[in-house]
């Protein structure tokens, strides 16, 4: 599960729960709140009635009578009276309750009948609200006057409030999960960059940590930075101390070798093939050491800022070309280059001639007399491409993942001999430097095909 998904799911789990918690509280107070709207309108409904029944005559419960002249409405909104003991004396509906005792004061009309049930002037008795007031006369206790009503009456109300608070509840939920959904991916967006940072160092890309507004991240960003120099640096010396050693192995073998016969009497002739050893070997040392340099500061470029100069690549390739012109013939092998449309393009002349100059020398070397090598320029969709294909022997299958490699080389098929091995290399850091790849195939139709692509910035 992806951290961004994660991140979503408890926060709307999280919230889901509490918003869940705070609408049930919410819509149970809703009729909370209608109940006890209701009991403060009862409550001074019956206050005024009490007020009006105190105005009548006093004996044997005749005080009721002006209760009996309020017009009947008993479906709505009850009134009774009862005496002091809590004996009902009258009901307005049709004397329903006349005669009964009312257990006064009525206690426990729960919390889903007032938000303050310890009124003892207020009880819930079997889905009825009752509230009551008392009669005095001359300062004395005569009577109750009180009102009833269904609670089942405000029951449409209380269903619409809480449709209508359940639908904007919604509405704000369906805000909250989006907005839920857009924190995540802000906060693993730089995560993710960091990320496609990571692999662009393990793939040897050129790349930027990238900035952050967040301190945290920004501050990660620079530590994966400062770990790539140092682990660079590290690899960089230790990958060419390795080298050095191995390269120089053999020909300071045959140096010694060549030495150490030197120093006996021999006939001149082998004398003089000794000394050609010799400096054979010692010039094998010097283009290893100076095609060590090279990759070394190649290296050292595509670590630092990039190319920025404008340059036209047909022409480079052209003055390439015309330059191996003098090694095709003396090779006898045929060089051709398709001169396409002008192609302008970010990077350096210099190291863009080397790059091509080392694939088209590649390629001369490993096709045999008779042969043909083609060059041709081309580009689209942002990008530029340099090929040549030669008509050689191709690249064996357990080498093609290898040609890249630094020091790996195949023997030339007239001569049987090895290069350094660094001159693909020069190639593939020259391409990366620019933003670019290398790539080298067989052909099906025999032969290599080396390709250099290269973006236009």
């Amino acid at each position: 599960m992806k951290i961004r998904t994660a991140i979503f799911v408890v926060y709307v789990a999280v919230s889901a729960a509490g918003f869940a918690l705070l609408m049930g509280l919410v819509l149970r107070d809703v009729r909370l709140r209608y109940v006890e709207s209701m009991r403060r309108t009862m409550g001074d409904t019956a206050v005024f009635l009490a007020v009006l029944a105190a105005e009548g005559p006093r004996a044997d419960g005749a005080w009721t009578q002006k209760l009996a002249t309020l017009p009947p409405n008993a479906e709505l909104l009850r009134v009774f009276a009862s005496d002091a003991s809590g004996r009902v004396l009258f009901d307005s509906a049709r004397g329903r309750d006349v005669g009964q005792v009312y257990a006064w004061p009525m206690f426990g009309g729960g919390s889903l009948a007032s938000e303050n049930y310890s009124l003892p002037n207020v009880a819930e008795v079997n889905g009825e609200l009752r509230v009551r007031a008392p009669v005095r006369m001359g300062g004395e206790l005569v009577g109750w006057v009180g009102v009833g009503r269904r609670l089942a009456t405000i029951t449409a109300g209380v269903t619409e409030a809480r449709w209508r608070l359940v639908t904007y509840s919604g509405v704000i939920a369906a805000v909250m999960i989006v907005a839920g959904w857009w924190i995540a991916s802000r906060l693993t967006h730089s995560l993710e960059r960091l990320t496609a940072y990571a692999q662009a160092v393990r793939d040897g890309r050129k790349a930027e940590p990238p900035a952050s507004k967040a301190t945290e991240i920004a501050a990660l960003g620079r530590a994966f930075e400062e770990m790539r120099v140092t682990l660079e640096g590290k690899a960089h010396v230790e990958r060419y101390t390795q080298a050095l050693a191995h390269e120089f192995k053999a020909p300071l073998s045959a140096i010694r070798g060549a030495a150490e016969l030197l120093a006996e009497d021999m006939p001149a002739a082998e004398r003089a093939r000794f000394v050609g050893n010799l400096r054979a070997e010692s010039d094998r040392l010097q283009m290893i050491v100076d095609r060590l340099l090279e990759l070394s500061a190649l290296e050292a470029r595509r670590a630092g800022a990039g190319v920025a100069a404008e340059v036209e690549l047909r022409a480079i390739v052209a003055g390439v070309c015309d330059a191996a012109q003098w090694a095709a013939r003396a090779k006898r092998v045929s060089l051709e280059w398709a001169a396409g449309e002008e192609l302008r393009m970010k990077g350096e002349a210099f190291l863009l001639g080397q790059a091509v100059g080392n694939l088209v020398q590649n390629a001369l070397e490993f096709t045999p007399a008779g042969g043909v090598v083609r060059v041709a320029v081309g580009g689209q969709a942002g990008r530029v491409s340099v090929t040549v294909e030669d008509s050689g022997p191709g690249v064996p299958d357990y080498a093609v993942e290898k040609v890249f490699e630094r020091f790996y080389s195949l023997p030339r098929p007239d001569t049987g001999r090895k290069s350094s091995g660094l001159g693909l290399s020069i190639v593939r850091e020259i391409a990366r430097l620019h933003g670019g790849e290398v790539t080298l195939v067989n052909r099906p139709e025999g032969g290599a095909r080396a390709e250099l692509v290269l973006p236009v910035t």
